[in-house]
């Protein structure tokens, strides 16, 4: 996260002509209400700064980013006045993760792949902003990923265990997940169509046959939803 030293982590474009724009859409209309606070949780200070800065200048300052769609309530829309030349725009959050998204994408005016990033977790690495983009710019959706830690049961509606899962084949999903544009309007389709609610983005690729490449991320990253997380959040500033 440190020293943004772009020429270092240059990404790798060839056969690839022009090289494609990269659009990020920053997810911060969430309410926050599992943090026990007035505050919305990606607007809480974390460090010296509100915690959702922390992921919106690494995006910013990054080089991989042609513009940053901000998806926020409008009260918090001053906070974003980092100096850059991308073009930084707003978009009005949804009731659900995929109206957010959809609002998100509404607002893109120069990307032909989307990089989609929770701003509750204001840990990512730049080396794995790098990676999850070189894999989708190959298979047109990945996602940043961790292996599953615990064991996962399968429960029925009353609570027993129906079956033990193979924790070998299981990954814990994280963002940013990187998707092809026409690729992820035509997923979010079929999840409007199927009439289902998502909680990651590249599931609505999921639905429409795509495969996904999942990348392993760094267990740094972590989403901020509980005051504990908070408080975890500041250990690793110190």
């Amino acid at each position: 996260m440190h020293g943004f030293k772009c020429a270092f982590f240059e990404l790798n474009f060839k056969n690839m002509s022009p090289p494609p724009l990269i659009s990020a859409i920053l997810l911060a209309g969430g309410k926050g209400t599992r943090c026990k606070s007035i505050i919305p949780k990606q607007f809480l200070s974390l460090g010296s700064k509100p915690l959702v800065l922390h992921s919106f200048e690494l995006l910013a300052k990054s080089g991989f980013i042609t513009e940053i769609i901000v998806v926020c309530e409008t009260f918090y829309r001053h906070l974003f006045t980092l100096k850059t030349k991308l073009k930084i725009g707003f978009a009005n959050p949804g009731v659900r993760r995929q109206d957010s998204v959809s609002s998100g994408l509404a607002q893109i005016t120069r990307g032909s792949f989307v990089c989609i990033h929770d701003a509750a977790r204001p840990f990512l690495q730049l080396e794995d902003l790098k990676k999850v983009i070189e894999q989708a710019l190959i298979h047109k959706a990945a996602a940043l990923s961790m292996p599953a830690k615990n064991t996962i049961k399968e429960i029925d509606s009353t609570g027993f265990v129906r079956k033990t899962l193979n924790r070998e084949t299981l990954r814990e999903t994280l963002t940013p997940q990187v998707i092809a544009l026409d690729l992820l309007k035509k997923g979010l389709l079929e999840v409007e169509k199927k009439k289902i609610d998502i909680t990651d983005d590249v599931s609505a690729i999921e639905l429409i046959g795509h495969t996904v490449k999942l990348v392993s991320g760094k267990s740094s990253n972590i989403k901020i939803t509980s005051p504990e997380d908070l408080q975890l959040a500041e250990s690793f500033l110190k």
